[in-house]
């Protein structure tokens, strides 16, 4: 059980981090389009776009490489067993008795 102090801090810091939130967005935004405005800026702004799609499909691909060596390694031990079952043992050959 938590008393009604407790549970107003909670709110209190709950709503303070809320506007801290808001406000640190509405600066960013401020200074987008500021950034924008200035000469160079749309060129500027569409090439941190551009970044920001090519590395969203890097990680997409990065994240599939974890299966990729998954499936590699089982390959690899399916691989490693057929050329055990297949490989004869070998006897050695009978030796002639020197004549």
């Amino acid at each position: 059980m938590t008393s009604p102090m407790a549970q107003a801090k909670k709110a209190t810091s709950k709503t303070a981090e809320k506007d801290l939130m808001t406000r640190l967005a509405d600066k960013g935004e401020e200074a987008l389009h500021r950034l924008a405005e200035l000469p160079g800026g749309q060129k500027a702004t569409a090439a941190v776009n551009d970044l920001r799609t090519r590395v969203d499909e890097l990680t997409k691909k990065v994240r599939g490489l974890d299966a990729l060596e998954a499936r590699v390694a089982k390959l690899e031990k399916d691989v490693a067993a057929l050329k055990k079952a297949k490989t004869p043992a070998r006897r050695a050959a009978p030796r002639k008795p020197a004549a």
